[in-house]
């Protein structure tokens, strides 16, 4: 099992969501970019105390700031592709591609103006109008899903 899917997080905030997906990423083999600063200490240690011992077994890109997270991604010719709820494309009908990294804002504030315009594509899952957000790890999970559905059935 491979997949070429990568998922970043944006300044996280709660560790208990970092950890879990570390974990998905794990189990998933698809690697984890942490971009700096979190609102806790980063460190594999403290990964493991929420991603208990699936830390071990994740990828994790450790990145010291958006610039770096994003020079790299341009580096690779990869596409920054951003969950947020202020996005018209429903995820499900947008077009993953088997390169793409898969961007969540910090749970606490998103993602800043420059990042979100910087972004090669917005995507929203549809929700009620009176609801504000999904748990960051679960918005993620599913759209992984759909983005490993769609690529994989792609590379046959």
């Amino acid at each position: 099992m491979t997949h070429a899917i990568d998922v970043a997080l944006y300044q996280p905030d709660q560790p208990q969501n970092a950890g879990t997906i570390l974990r998905t990423g794990a189990c998933l083999n698809i690697p984890v970019h942490i971009i700096e600063p979190c609102g806790f200490p980063f460190s594999v240690k403290a990964f493991r105390r929420s991603a208990m011992d699936y830390a071990d077994l994740a990828t994790i890109h450790h990145h010291a700031d958006y610039s770096s997270f994003e020079a790299s991604s341009k580096r690779g010719n990869r596409r920054i592709i951003l969950l947020t709820t202020k996005a018209d494309c429903d995820y499900l009908d947008f077009k993953f591609q088997a390169d793409d990294i898969l961007l969540v804002g910090s749970e606490s504030s998103g993602v800043p103006d420059h990042v979100h315009a910087g972004a090669d594509a917005r995507i929203t899952i549809p929700m009620r109008p009176e609801a504000r957000s999904l748990n960051v790890a679960m918005s993620l999970a599913m759209v992984v899903g759909e983005a490993i559905r769609q690529t994989n059935n792609n590379s046959n």
